[in-house]
């Protein structure tokens, strides 16, 4: 019986603090991410959920091509080995 694998990761994303709300908006658009924190200093925690390793480095890249991003950096990739019967929990 092949397993998926379901990748979860986390980054900081540092933006300009006036426009944090327009960065938020357009992380919070992105499929399988989601914010758990944020500081006044512009700095948030998103956490990505997804079923290809790929699609965490193209949505590192897109973050960090937003305008008013100054940086965006993975700090945790952890990959679960799923059983196909359960894929419908996701």
């Amino acid at each position: 019986m092949d397993r998926q694998e379901l990748h979860i990761s986390s980054m900081v994303v540092h933006a300009r603090s006036p426009y944090l709300a327009d960065v938020k908006s357009k992380i919070e658009q992105l499929p399988g991410a989601e914010i758990h924190g944020e500081s006044a200093e512009g700095k948030l925690v998103v956490v990505l959920e997804t079923l290809n390793q790929g699609y965490i480095t193209d949505i590192i890249d897109k973050i960090d091509n937003f305008e008013h991003v100054l940086s965006t950096a993975l700090v945790y990739h952890q990959i679960e080995q799923l059983d196909p019967s359960e894929s419908d929990k996701l």
